[in-house]
């Protein structure tokens, strides 16, 4: 029980097939109890209803609005009593070409991905700076490492190259604290976040970079974030961890 009695915050947790639901479950049966934050409501509900363990909850969260995400640090506070952990898995991919980026899809995607980001960071921090302990996971791409490849268009690997620098800056300002930053960088991951964009070709494009021969996980990506969580790690801090079965050899 990697996590017995730890509290956890996990952003877009509300998809049945997401990678929030899957570090949720990992978490839950590790003993921790999570709070699942996403802006879809319901979804937080049923997939908290079906984690193992009890005392679990969700709350809805806009990760783009300050003040969402403050409340929903508080909402932990108030009913678990601290925060253990953050996990920032809310994010959004866009396919678009770099002459097709408008202005609204790069605003949505830099305030979803990093902005939400740097607001969670922001709500959890004062109380883990008080306990004088924490960990934050953050979701960032192999895109952001070698320049997209897969779904992501240039805006998007941008957003993940911030998440990347944001991960190590606040790392070392943390760090005094005994609060620790780390990221997770996976390749294409077997969720519904491609919906109709997945074809035969294009999978057949993706097997055949992977020396592996196969596609991730939610659960393969689940243990690394566990593992960044809990104590294991706890001299890790400001790294990343590559979840790409060898599609991305630097």
């Amino acid at each position: 029980m990697l996590m017995k009695d730890k509290i956890v915050i996990v952003t877009g947790a509300g998809s049945p097939r997401g990678l929030g639901r899957a570090t949720a479950q990992l978490l839950a049966e590790h003993g921790a109890r999570v709070l699942l934050a996403d802006v879809d409501l319901a979804g937080a509900q049923a997939n908290a209803a079906a984690l193992p363990g009890g005392g679990h909850l969700a709350v809805q969260c806009d990760v783009r609005d300050k003040a969402s995400c403050d409340a929903a640090a508080q909402f932990a506070i108030g009913e678990f009593g601290r925060i253990d952990a953050l996990v920032n898995m809310a994010g959004i991919s866009s396919p678009q070409r770099l002459m097709e980026v408008d202005a609204p899809t790069y605003d949505r995607i830099m305030d979803i991905n990093m902005r939400g980001t740097l607001h969670m960071t922001q709500a959890v921090v004062p109380q883990m700076r008080s306990q004088k302990s924490g960990s934050i996971v953050n979701l960032a791409s192999v895109s952001a490492q070698r320049g997209g490849g897969v779904f992501g268009g240039s805006h998007y690997c941008a957003s993940k190259g911030a998440v990347l620098g944001y991960t190590k800056a606040s790392a070392r300002e943390l760090a005094p604290d005994n609060v620790r930053v780390n990221a997770i960088n996976p390749s294409y991951i077997d969720t519904d976040i491609a919906g109709d964009l997945m074809t035969e070709e294009r999978m057949r494009m993706i097997l055949a970079s992977v020396p592996m021969g196969r596609v991730g996980h939610a659960h393969e990506v689940a243990g690394c974030v566990l593992f960044l969580a809990s104590d294991l790690s706890s001299y890790v801090t400001g790294s990343e961890i590559d979840i790409n079965g060898g599609s991305h050899i630097h």
